[in-house]
């Protein structure tokens, strides 16, 4: 059996983006459209907005939008666009602004708890009147500084109370809400607060003030700077804690601050996300209210969360709010459905997020990639040390689970008897340990999980749940559910969204495009960017490679800028081979496949290795796991610098196997990686080699380990095997 110590400490580097679109002409005889079964023609008629005409509220909308062409983009931040509406169904309802949505949250859920935090040994809770009522006097406090119309409030901290309140105290203030990742760097930040016209920016602590001051002077629209957390080393003008902040606006008229909330439309752009920006500057991706209550009631709905009135839905605010996922799942869906938030500690990715589970035991819990694969592999490692008995038990479970599931996730119903009894023995213990053992939705998205993983937690009765869209579509558009899931599919469309798979090969497989009220205004000032991501019938281009099976289930396959082109002219994803290379060598923590224009595949790979828990640099030491792993090779590795270089012949030898077991199950030679290298250290978001969202950087890597690369393909003579490179 597994036990609670069996659960071990969760220290990912998490969160995730989806990378910005790529424009590839539409026409109709090129594409397939998700069966649910509509015509190309039918799409195009419900993207012309023929919707409703006795609902005068949805003509204004069409008739003031102020977008070119069909006015469904715009890239000014001023600019409105026509909504989406549709003539029946979840996506003809009634479009409404961030506060709309929020006076129908305190009327519904006024004296539930909305917001949780922990200080010291104790929650403090808000509930919904309190919550809004903060938001006001935040809102009124940026009237006083300031704050002009369609400017932006950036943003930069830890998850928290006074996050969630300067994001709508914004909105409400006719501002934008612009999240800035904490890993920035002084000229990242100055970036994004000099492209959305920062008026404001909100700081956690003096490390984030610290970058900020060291840009201000090239910030001329920058009013004033707010920490929200400890006191301040220095005064300086228009530098405010949280609670002067607070407190500067209660000479702010009620009426003025309605006026400026009355003034706002859903079709008008009210919060920016900015991409991470992998492969260049990042990009302010304009959401309108609309957007944002439409996508949060569907996806809300969609995957059944119960209000507040029924049964509280709990949830873990931890992902960086930066990104859209968090902000769909910590802020905007709670609202929607009256569920209550709690806040993790600041050091949640480095340990203590299994802590907080275990007391919050929410209902619904998003983990990235990485977050599930640092439970699964601190679970093994920590069940590789139980007695056998104990260990023969945990592996019956699994196999039962495992194959329970499988049958269940195809349509079974039978629960036989021995699975009722390891879920008494093992799966319930397993949950109570992890604090999932009242949450009925776990999920993952963000980036790519790997099938191992997905099994793992599967086979222990958590059916992990694959979701993806990206910040263009706000948040979700494909989601699984517990009666329809499928390994490795990301699921289906939520109800009032659209999938076109874009000139599939003959595998069904082509560029995924999205259509739905969830698409995005634009990205701000950035028309040819805009114009490349929505085609002109309103398809948003995801750039995504994918297909859907006979049931409509979609499965992602690759990324068009990701993909490697041979000198054979072979289009080769990446992804899957690195994946695959990773579950056959358990001691990999990164791959990449390089080889574009070059007469093979080669690869780039780094060891599992231990995180310095304050700079999030990777160290020398192995992880517990790969040391495991290089004991049953009979190697006596305790550090990657024992390994690198062919210095551990065992290992080394264990990874070739690896790979050529890969190579076997390749779809052609071109397809087979013939060299690899050991790099000296694992990538990170430290190094730069990976994105504030652990999205790998492949033309930084490249540049950055060029030399490895070219030695790599320096004795093109020698590679028809598949020699060790050194």
């Amino acid at each position: 059996m597994l036990s609670e110590s069996e659960m071990g400490t969760v220290l990912p580097d998490a969160a995730s983006n989806l990378d910005v679109p790529v424009l590839c002409e539409v026409s109709p005889s090129d594409v397939m459209v998700n069966s649910a079964s509509r015509t190309v023609e039918d799409h195009s008629a419900e993207i012309t907005e023929e919707t409703n005409t006795e609902e005068s509220q949805l003509d204004m909308f069409r008739s003031k939008a102020s977008s070119p062409a069909s006015g469904l983009w715009t890239t000014r931040r001023d600019g409105e666009v026509k909504l989406r509406l549709e003539q029946k169904g979840i996506g003809s309802e009634t479009p409404k602004t961030v506060h709309e949505l929020f006076q129908e949250a305190v009327k519904k859920y006024g004296d539930y708890f909305a917001l949780s935090s922990k200080k010291g040994d104790k929650w403090i809770k808000q509930t919904y009147k309190q919550y809004y009522e903060e938001c006001r006097k935040a809102a009124k406090s940026f009237i006083k500084l300031g704050l002009e119309r369609f400017h932006g409030v950036g943003i930069l901290g830890f998850n928290s109370a006074e996050w969630f309140i300067a994001d709508i105290g914004a909105i409400l203030a006719g501002g934008f809400a612009v999240g800035i990742y904490t890993t920035n760097s002084p000229e990242a930040c100055h970036y994004v607060a000099e492209n959305c016209g920062a008026n404001i920016l909100v700081v956690e602590n003096h490390k984030q003030l610290e970058k900020i001051l060291e840009v201000q002077d090239k910030l001329p629209l920058l009013k004033a700077i707010i920490q929200y957390n400890g006191e301040l080393k220095e005064k300086r003008p228009n530098l405010y804690t949280w609670s002067e902040f607070m407190s500067l606006g209660s000479d702010v008229p009620d009426s003025q601050l309605d006026k400026i909330i009355e003034s706002q439309k859903p079709n008008q752009c009210c919060t920016l996300i900015y991409t991470s920006g992998t492969t260049g500057q990042p990009k302010g991706v304009m959401l309108s209210h609309d957007n944002i209550t439409w996508t949060s009631l569907s996806a809300g709905r969609y995957v059944r969360l119960t209000e507040a009135t029924k049964q509280q839905e709990l949830v873990i605010s931890y992902l960086p709010l930066s990104h859209i996922a968090a902000q769909m799942i910590d802020i905007w869906l709670p609202i929607t459905f009256g569920a209550q938030v709690f806040f993790a500690q600041p050091d949640a990715l480095k340990g203590s997020l299994i802590d907080t589970l275990r007391e919050v035991r929410p209902t619904a819990f998003m983990g990235v990639p990485r977050v599930w694969e640092k439970i699964q592999e601190k679970m093994k490692s920590v069940g590789a040390k139980s007695s056998t008995l104990r260990r023969k038990v945990a592996a019956w479970a699994k196999e039962v689970g495992l194959q329970t599931n499988l049958k269940r996730m195809n349509g079974a119903s039978e629960l036989p008897v021995n699975f009722r009894l390891a879920r008494q023995l093992v799966y319930k213990k397993v949950r109570k340990g992890l604090g999932l053992d009242r949450c009925t939705k776990c999920y993952t998205g963000a980036a790519p999980i790997t099938r191992e993983t997905l099994e793992f937690f599967l086979s222990l009765d958590i059916p992990v749940y694959e979701l993806y869209g990206m910040s263009e579509s706000c948040g979700p558009h494909t989601i699984s559910l517990p009666d329809a899931f499928r390994i490795t599919s990301c699921g289906k469309e939520i109800t009032g969204c659209r999938t076109m798979i874009y000139k599939p090969d003959s595998d069904g497989s082509g560029e995924i495009c999205f259509s739905g009220r969830h698409v995005f205004m634009g990205y701000l000032n950035m028309e040819d960017k805009t114009k490349e991501a929505i085609h002109e019938e309103g398809w948003l281009h995801s750039g995504d490679l994918g297909k859907h099976d006979r049931n409509g289930f979609l499965y992602i396959t690759g990324r068009i800028k990701e993909l490697i082109i041979t000198a054979g002219g072979e289009n080769i994803p990446p992804v899957p081979i690195e994946d695959a290379v990773k579950e056959a060598v358990p001691i990999i923590s990164n791959a990449m496949v390089v080889g574009d224009k070059a007469k093979f595949l080669a690869m780039l790979l780094t060891l599992k290795c231990n995180v310095n828990e304050e700079t999030g640099e990777p160290q020398d030491d192995l992880t517990p796991e790969a040391i495991a792993y290089c004991l049953k090779l009979g190697s006596k590795a305790t550090k990657v610098s024992d390994i690198v270089g062919g210095k551990d012949k065992a290992v080394d030898a264990a990874i070739q196997k690896g790979i050529a077991l890969v190579n076997e199950k390749a779809i052609s030679n071109a397809q087979k990686v013939q060299k690899w290298v050991l790099l000296e250290k694992d990538f990170s978001i430290a190094g730069g080699e990976l994105g504030p969202t652990m999205k790998l950087k492949r033309p930084v890597v490249a540049k950055m380990y060029k030399d490895q690369i070219d030695h790599l393909y320096t004795d093109v003579a020698t590679t028809s095997a598949n020699p060790l490179s050194k």
